[in-house]
C-alpha cells in the first residue's frame, strides 16, 4: 500500500509528466491540449487536498481517491470511444497514463492520510 505521502509524491511528478508530454510524445493538438488540462487538474487536486502533500487541504484525500478513479477509467476508454480526436500514439499515450493512475489507486490507502504519512 502506498501512503498519501509517498501518494503526494507520485501526484506532483504526475504533474510534471502531463506537463512535458506534448514535447516528449509529439502528441496531437488535442492529445496536447488534453495533457496540459491534466497536468493543471491534478495539481489543483494536488494543492487542495487535505494530505502531507496538500497546501491548502480543503479536499479529503477520500474525494481525491475517487476523482483519480474516475480519470484513470476517463483516460482508458476516451482515446478508444473518441479515436477520430486522438492520434495513435495519442491512444496509447492516455490509455498507458490511465493504467498508471488507475494502479496507483489501487495500490493507496485513502482512508486516513494522518496515520498514513510516516
Amino acid at each position: 500500500m502506498l501512503t498519501s505521502k509517498i501518494h503526494g509524491y507520485l501526484d506532483y511528478i504526475t504533474v510534471l509528466f502531463f506537463a512535458i508530454a506534448p514535447s516528449i510524445f509529439s502528441l496531437s493538438q488535442t492529445g496536447t491540449y488534453l495533457a496540459y488540462f491534466l497536468a493543471v487538474v491534478h495539481f489543483l487536486m494536488t494543492i487542495f487536498t487535505a494530505f502531507s502533500s496538500g497546501a491548502i487541504k480543503l479536499i479529503p484525500f477520500q474525494v481525491h481517491g475517487y476523482v483519480e478513479l474516475a480519470v484513470s477509467l476517463l483516460l482508458l476508454a476516451g482515446p478508444w470511444l473518441l479515436a477520430d480526436s486522438f492520434s495513435s500514439t495519442d491512444q496509447i499515450f492516455f490509455t498507458v497514463c490511465g493504467a498508471a493512475v488507475l494502479i496507483v489507486w489501487l495500490l493507496t490507502k485513502y482512508k486516513s492520510p494522518l496515520k498514513n504519512d510516516f
